[in-house]
């Protein structure tokens, strides 16, 4: 995922955790809503932050079938 499409509050996180150099982040669903946010350093998965409501990339669920 791209930095420049998260949300504005996110991308605040991002600088305040000195990681706001870093080019996309990834992330894994647990269950319909929630998300483990991080970075792939080499082959690991480093959670940068728990997004259990789906707020840092929200979507439009009307636009997804």
């Amino acid at each position: 995922m791209p930095i420049n499409e998260i949300c504005k509050n996110a991308q605040k996180r991002l600088s305040e955790i000195r990681q706001d150099d870093i080019d996309e982040l990834f992330s894994f669903r647990i269950m319909k809503k929630k998300r483990l946010w991080g970075i792939l350093d080499r082959h690991v998965f480093k959670i940068l932050w728990w997004d259990p409501d789906h707020q840092v990339y929200p979507m439009d669920t009307k636009d997804n079938g």
